[in-house]
């Protein structure tokens, strides 16, 4: 009897540790008692009534990326394309997320598919392929609101790639590389003509240089000849001057020496000797000098001086 008890205590050890349960972090546990929702277990140790309750989902909280495969939409332009989204969701409620649905995967990427053909019917080809921030947040807010019944939360819906047909993506490169040669055309050209006008400028700064340069030149040299011109008359005025003044100390020298009248008349005839050597046709002779005559006389007895006495 001993040895029976101790192994039914023994047995009973088990079932009470085996029923011991530890949640992990960020995970929570939907709890049923006969059948029915009980509880949802979060982080810590708990206690499951052995037979009674069982543990119906472990739940993860954690943010999780589900990647669907291209799903074929039609455009406004009837341009059949396709295309596949990347889903980000979490649990925000693990009772709604056990009981709200069967397969809430499944639910989400049918319900994105029908939302990207409904937005994407809406826009031509263009507008598509220029529009996925638009898309992106319509689908990430639909789907939102759809499955905030089911316990989960949608942070984000990304469309991953957009593969048009291949001759709508012939076409769009025919297109993009015409559009790459206009744009390289208009900027050669563009190109050119702000060369010739940056020649043109430079050829005309070139000309107002030289006008610049050959007026200030011919300032210089106006200049120049003007102080050549001021100098030469000072000179001819300084040469006057000295000649004036050398005549006037003559003429006082002459004054101070009080000559007599015989050396005034040899000074005159002197100076009509050079008169007549000159290049004049004409002569004027001073009415003083009546008496040629005379005046040699007395120039012959000025060189010839006093006579002697008779003995």
């Amino acid at each position: 009897m001993i040895y029976i008890i101790l192994a039914i205590l023994l047995v009973i050890l088990l079932v009470l540790i085996a029923n011991l349960k530890i949640v992990p972090q960020a995970q929570e546990y939907v709890i049923e008692r006969l059948g029915s929702y009980r509880a949802t277990w979060q982080t810590g140790v708990h206690f499951k009534i052995p037979f009674i309750e069982r543990i119906a989902k472990k739940v993860s909280l954690k943010e999780n990326v589900v990647d669907f495969p291209p799903q074929p939409v039609i455009t406004k332009d009837n341009v059949t394309m396709q295309i596949d989204t990347v889903v980000f969701y979490l649990v925000s409620d693990p009772k709604l997320f056990t009981y709200g649905i069967d397969r809430p995967i499944s639910a989400i990427e049918n319900l994105t598919a029908t939302t990207l053909r409904n937005i994407i019917g809406d826009l031509d080809l263009d507008a598509t392929l220029t529009s996925r921030d638009v898309i992106n947040t319509k689908i990430t807010a639909i789907l939102d609101e759809a499955s905030d019944k089911w316990g989960i939360k949608v942070t984000r819906v990304e469309l991953k790639n957009i593969m048009p047909p291949r001759e709508i993506q012939e076409a769009m490169e025919k297109q993009m590389k015409a559009e790459r040669e206009r744009r390289e055309s208009i900027l050669q050209a563009e190109g050119r003509k702000k060369s010739q006008i940056l020649v043109a400028e430079g050829e005309k700064q070139s000309q107002i240089l030289r006008a610049e340069a050959e007026k200030e030149s011919a300032i210089l040299l106006a200049e120049a000849e003007k102080e050549k011109q001021i100098r030469e008359a000072e000179g001819q005025a300084e040469a006057i001057l000295m000649v004036q003044k050398a005549n006037a100390d003559a003429l006082k020298l002459l004054t101070e020496a009080d000559p007599s009248m015989k050396v005034l008349t040899l000074k005159s005839y002197e100076a009509l000797t050079e008169v007549a050597n000159g290049k004049s046709t004409k002569i004027i002779i001073p009415s003083e000098i009546q008496n040629l005559a005379g005046l040699v006389t007395s120039l012959k007895e000025v060189a010839e001086g006093p006579a002697p006495a008779n003995k």
